[in-house]
């Protein structure tokens, strides 16, 4: 079955509905490996949290911020340019400016990464006091500083792989060998009873290792697809304007997702405790979890909607969207209604009685992160279509709001108001966004046909909160009702998600045919 789903995936066709089968199919191997990854990284969290006391966590989860924050900076925003123009010039046979954005864009993430880890370590003295932190966090953040430049190198290669369509290659490396990098970097500590700075080191070897895999992998799809005899550096092209004037100013987006993330780690840190950031940071993950169908689907969404674009193609687009939107609302939905409704036994069961104020921060989190994955990808649209000045416009608007929110309820409310300013900022962004569409983009902005499914998942949504708000049932006769419930939709919405021709081998399951009602 895997084979046939690479096969999709490659087999070129233009209509709608191949297009739109194509990504679906393609998408969901890279969520069986993204599941994979999860359930990984999720003994990741669980273990590394237990063993570490709760100052030590949060102060490495202080440090792993300051990853994320250099990682942004280094990669310039230049992801969305790769996922955007390298598809379109593969498509259009430009080969000259296909390379020359390549090596462009990899010498740019290469530089700025560089000075970043220069400016870091000349600045290791004030960074305690200005963060009003102690010295294990200070320590700690030099361990992994140079983890910041690495990570954007990850983020650039896996959608590279993603251009050319390598679903197998991003299986591998993503989904398999980087979280058991991480894996092993944690049983490691744990059976050698080492510390938190062992720990930041493990992390490190672990991203150097991983960075060598994915380059190697990169030229191989590249052989492989005999690219590489169309790589004339006499011939090169440089589309500088073009590809800097698109990813400059989506900075704003990646400085939104900083002060989504490691921002309000940070302004915890600085006006409460390290225990009140491991308190927040420990949920972050689990509340996540809503968004793995999304991120899974992601992936390929970029470089199909661009080759679309490419040959004008809006018919096409707007199918894959809609029907791209469905199935990731379905599919996540039972992540939703654990991670909501039965937040506060959920965190006492993974976590223990140290973290039973987190239940409602997980609530609130996962409310957010749910209400941006199902009206599904008007951003990504937005940058297909090139609609950098109103991109710009939300995110800056959703960066102040955002970071006012943070800094009037976190110093009075602590972690509870991070996860408030946190779920209305994700709100608010999504419904900025989805309005975007009207922008020409030839996207509607709600199909109509679609209407049966947001209802039954409003509904079932309800009645599942309603019911544990009574009954207080056993945390596993609520997970069960909630798996008979989400059941229940994928066959009461089963044209919607048009099963039959998307994935016809399922209906040669036994079980899932009667499930489905065919």
């Amino acid at each position: 079955m895997q084979n046939e789903i690479i096969d999709a995936v490659q087999e070129p066709e233009n209509t709608a509905t191949n297009a739109t089968r194509k990504h679906i199919r393609g998408s969901s191997l890279l969520l069986v490996g993204r599941l994979v990854m999860l359930g990984i990284n999720f003994g990741v969290q669980v273990l590394t949290v237990r063993y570490l006391t709760k100052s030590d966590f949060g102060a490495f989860s202080f440090a792993m911020s300051f990853v994320a924050v250099s990682a942004v900076v280094a990669l310039f925003g230049l992801d969305k340019a790769v996922s955007r123009f390298v598809s379109i010039y593969h498509e259009q046979k430009d080969y000259a400016r296909m390379f020359g954005t390549i090596l462009m864009t990899f010498a740019t993430i290469l530089f700025i990464g560089t000075v970043l880890v220069l400016v870091g370590l000349g600045i290791r003295n004030q960074i305690g006091s200005i963060f009003q932190t102690d010295a294990l966090t200070v320590s700690l953040v030099m361990i992994v500083m140079v983890m910041g430049p690495i990570s954007a190198l990850e983020s650039y290669f896996q959608d590279m792989l993603a251009v050319f369509a390598s679903v197998r290659s991003i299986f591998l490396r993503r989904f398999l060998l980087g979280p058991a990098f991480k894996l092993a970097a944690v049983v490691a500590v744990v059976l050698l009873k080492g510390d938190v700075h062992m720990l930041a080191f493990g992390y490190l070897v672990g991203s150097l290792f991983g960075i060598v895999v994915y380059a190697y992998i990169m030229v191989k799809v590249w052989h492989k697809q005999g690219l590489l005899r169309h790589f004339n550096p006499k011939n090169l092209i440089f589309p500088v304007r073009e590809v800097y004037g698109f990813s400059v100013p989506l900075l704003t987006t990646d400085f939104l997702q900083v002060v989504k993330g490691s921002a309000v780690i940070m302004i915890l840190e600085y006006f409460r405790t390290s225990t009140e950031v491991a308190e927040y940071r420990a949920i972050v993950p689990v509340a996540g979890m809503n968004l793995v169908v999304m991120q899974s689907f992601r992936l390929l969404y970029t470089p199909m909607a661009a080759r679309l674009y490419a040959n004008k193609d809006t018919e096409s687009i707007n199918a894959l969207y809609w029907k791209t939107a469905t199935w990731i609302a379905l599919i996540s939905f039972p992540v939703f209604v654990v991670t909501f409704s039965l937040s506060e036994p959920l965190v006492l069961l993974l976590f223990g009685d140290r973290y039973a104020l987190s239940g409602p921060l997980l609530a609130l989190l996962s409310f957010g992160n749910y209400f941006n994955a199902a009206l599904g990808f008007n951003a990504f649209t937005l940058r297909v279509y090139g609609k950098v000045k109103y991109i710009v416009l939300i995110d800056v608007l959703s960066s102040i709001l955002n970071l006012g929110l943070n800094f009037l309820l976190i110093p009075r409310y602590g972690a509870m108001g991070a996860a408030v300013g946190t779920c209305i900022t994700l709100v608010a962004y999504n419904i900025f966004n989805h309005a975007g569409l009207l922008l020409g983009t030839g996207i509607n902005l709600f199909e109509r046909r679609y209407m049966l499914m947001y209802v039954s998942i409003l509904v079932a949504s309800i009645g599942l909160i309603a019911f544990e708000s009574i009954f207080r049932a056993n945390i596993v006769i609520s997970l069960l009702l909630a798996g008979v419930v989400s059941l229940a939709l994928l066959r009461i919405n089963r044209e919607t998600l048009d099963v039959k021709n998307t994935f016809p081998e399922l209906l040669r399951l036994p079980l899932l045919r009667p499930l489905l009602g065919f």
